[in-house]
């Protein structure tokens, strides 16, 4: 049996493929849409698509399913469980559970697991030439290494109602009448790992065991005691905010994301180019790192540095539909632009490798000091409702970041919006959407924590 990971660190996302090298057959679970380094790794393993799948609708990514599917011939697999508002919308051949099918020797049994959504499935699978006994299970955003996935997600980002206490009961059942039934040593592959927003405390590391988990997890004992109070209330409590791009995607994902097809390499674009197109509503997405932008920000532009966390922020501020241009170096603009593919923003026109012939502002934070200058203005946190729980500045509003563009009517034009997130990094971001939608910002150097700091250093001081 063949056997790989594909992980994407910034959303903290995983894909598998498993492969049966004795007749060249593989699967591919959970797969993204740029779909190049599958293809490269079965080429080098000289094994063929045959079967594409996914654990269910996803809602931090745009699934590549489709596209796979499509690029290679194989079989689209996709569940058939749940209610009627989250059925797919496409062909498919479906999935219930205890369904089978194999992959060249390679047997895989669908499990019906609920609870994070109501179609999830999991997929056991055993390597029949050395035996009958299971060592592989596919979890998704069931069970996490050390965590599982939250129940709130339909609620929080796709405008379920109570939806997650129903959800919490499923995910407890689906513990109860499944995972705990298997033997210990199967090994756990979950859909996600430290970092992302579909649970509250996942693992760093990238599997676990049955037999871990039944010894050392959070909800063990509570299922054994069938506490169905208590671990609802423990599941539900301390989820951070998810972010509103989850429900747009989480449609997507159930009609069937766009077929992105061949496609042409990004075109490098002159200033005057560039300024039509922004003149004709187009955006300018700064990818510099934030002090740049700061020093020199090109106006109307978005500035989301191409770092860790570059699709989980273009997806907090950006929308589909809007053209994007990249301000990024030749070098670096493809990577980018496939990367947005992540979060469904796929209509990136050209890119800009110098913004030094268009105009430009200066954006730079103030300290924290100078806060007491800034009366009259709406101190806006973009954390999330944990961290703001946990501390925040007296007078402060929370709306968190990925919260932002749907609800800038919600936002006075009428006075400055002094903006702040941890240490700076968020709110440089959600600050620079703000100037390109014509609201007067200011920055607070540093964040919370200089602030919190500074609060300490004049308290030593007046002792």
């Amino acid at each position: 049996m063949f056997f790989k990971r594909f992980y994407d660190t910034d959303l903290a996302q995983a894909s598998y493929m498993v492969g049966c090298q004795k007749t060249g057959e593989c699967l591919v679970i959970d797969p993204i849409r740029d779909t190049r380094q599958y293809l490269d790794e079965v080429a080098a393993q000289k094994l063929k698509v045959t079967h594409v799948t996914e654990t269910h609708i996803h809602a931090d990514f745009l699934s590549g399913s489709r596209e796979l599917a499509t690029q290679t011939g194989a079989r689209l697999l996709l569940s058939d469980e749940g209610d009627a508002d989250w059925k797919y919308g496409f062909a498919a051949k479906k999935l219930r559970h205890g369904d089978t099918f194999m992959v060249g020797n390679i047997r895989v049994e669908v499990k019906h697991t609920p609870g994070h959504t109501p179609e999830h499935l999991s997929f056991l699978v055993t390597d029949t030439p050395r035996g009958e006994q299971p060592s592989l299970y596919f979890t998704g955003d069931f069970v996490f290494v050390g965590d599982l996935g939250r129940p709130d997600l339909l609620d929080e980002a796709a405008g379920g109602v109570d939806t997650r206490y129903a959800g919490a009961k499923q995910m407890f059942a689906s513990l109860r009448d499944h995972f705990l039934t298997l033997p210990d040593f199967v090994q756990v592959w979950p859909g996600h790992g430290s970092g992302s927003a579909c649970g509250k405390a996942l693992g760093a590391v990238p599997s676990t065991t049955v037999g871990y988990e039944r010894a050392a997890s959070w909800w063990r004992p509570f299922v054994e005691q069938g506490d169905v109070a208590g671990f609802t209330a423990e599941l539900l409590s301390g989820q951070p905010d998810a972010p509103l791009y989850y429900g747009r995607m989480k449609k997507q994902n159930r009609a069937g994301p766009a077929l992105l097809g061949p496609v042409a390499r990004l075109k490098e674009l002159t200033p005057s180019e560039v300024t039509s197109k922004l003149r004709a509503g187009a955006r300018l997405l700064d990818t510099r790192p934030k002090e740049a932008h700061q020093a020199a920000a090109p106006v109307s532009s978005i500035n989301i540095p191409a770092g860790n966390t570059f699709e989980t922020w273009s997806g907090w501020l950006l929308t589909p539909g809007t053209e994007l241009v990249l301000l990024a170096p030749a070098a670096d603009a493809e990577t980018l632009r496939r990367r947005l593919w992540m979060v469904g923003l796929d209509n990136v026109t050209g890119f800009l490798e110098t913004a030094e012939d268009l105009p430009s502002e200066q954006a730079q934070p103030v300290p924290a000091s100078a806060l007491p200058e800034h009366q009259g203005a709406l101190i806006l946190d973009v954390r999330n409702k944990t961290e703001y729980a946990g501390g925040h500045i007296p007078g402060a509003r929370q709306l968190h970041a990925g919260r932002l563009p749907w609800h800038l009517d919600d936002l006075p034009r009428d006075r400055e919006i002094v903006v702040h997130c941890q240490g700076g990094a968020r709110s440089a971001a959600a600050a620079s959407l703000l100037r390109a939608e014509g609201f007067r910002v200011t920055e607070l150097a540093g964040g919370y924590g200089a602030w919190e700091k500074a609060q300490q250093q004049q308290q030593q001081g007046n002792a």
